[in-house]
C-alpha cells in the first residue's frame, strides 16, 4: 500500500526558508514511514503558485487548475504536513485562505503534522495559539510535537534537526496505522454546524427554557 503525504507550504518567496523547513519534514516522513516498510508518496503544495486562483475562488467558488489540483492532493493525502510563515504573530493570509477554501470535513480525521517558521524564536507559541486550535476545528489529527524554526536554527548546532526527525516520527508512526484517505472519509463525524444547531441560547436556559 502506497502512503501518500502531502505537504503545504506558504512560503512567499524563492528560496524560503518555509520550503526548506517542509523539505527537511517530508525527507523525515518519507524516511521514517519507508523504515517501517511503507512505499511512499508526497505532494507538495505551493501555496505562492495558486495565490491569485485563491482570490478568484473566494469571488466565484470554484477551484481551478492548479489549484483544483492542490486540493485533490491534499483531499487524497493520508497525512498532511502543513508550514507556514509568521504573519502579525499568526499563520499567514495565504495559508489561511488555502484551508478556508476547502469542502467541510476534507481534513476530518487526517494526521498533520504543524509546522512554522519566522525571523525571531519570540514567535515560538505561534503552533499552540494559532495553528492548533485551527486545526483542531478542522477536526484534524494534529501529532504532538510542533516544529518551529527561527532563522538562526538553519544554521550551527541546533535542536532543529532533532525536532524535524521526532515530529515526523509522529506524523508516520499514525499514518501508518491509520486506513487509507477514501475509508476514512466514510466514517467522518458532522461538521461543527450540524453538530451543535439545536444548542439552546444561554438565555433561554437562565429562563428554565429548553430543559
Amino acid at each position: 500500500m502506497t502512503r501518500r503525504i502531502a505537504v503545504v507550504t506558504a512560503g512567499l518567496s524563492q528560496p524560503s526558508s518555509t520550503r526548506l523547513l517542509a523539505d527537511q519534514l517530508a525527507d523525515a516522513t518519507a524516511a521514517a514511514l519507508g523504515a517501517a516498510g511503507e512505499e511512499v508518496h508526497v505532494d507538495v503544495v505551493e501555496l505562492r503558485d495558486v495565490a491569485h486562483a485563491l482570490t478568484d475562488h473566494l469571488l466565484t467558488g470554484f477551484a481551478t487548475g492548479g489549484l483544483a489540483e492542490a486540493i485533490g492532493d491534499v483531499a487524497r493525502a493520508d497525512g498532511l504536513i502543513v508550514v507556514t510563515p509568521v504573519f502579525s504573530a499568526s499563520y499567514s493570509g495565504l495559508f489561511k485562505t488555502f484551508f478556508d477554501v476547502l469542502e467541510p470535513e476534507t481534513l476530518a480525521g487526517k494526521p498533520v503534522l504543524l509546522a512554522a517558521t519566522a525571523g525571531t524564536a519570540r514567535h515560538s507559541l505561534v503552533i499552540e495559539h494559532a495553528l492548533r486550535p485551527l486545526f483542531a476545528y478542522l477536526r484534524a489529527v494534529t501529532v504532538p510535537t510542533g516544529v518551529f524554526a527561527a532563522t538562526e536554527d538553519f544554521g550551527g548546532d541546533t535542536q532543529l534537526a532533532a525536532r524535524v526527525h521526532r515530529a515526523a516520527g509522529e506524523l508516520a508512526a499514525l499514518v501508518a496505522g491509520a486506513p487509507v484517505a477514501a475509508s476514512r472519509r466514510s466514517t467522518a463525524l458532522p461538521a461543527a454546524d450540524e453538530e451543535f444547531g439545536d444548542v439552546v441560547p444561554f438565555e433561554a436556559l437562565l429562563r428554565g427554557e429548553g430543559l
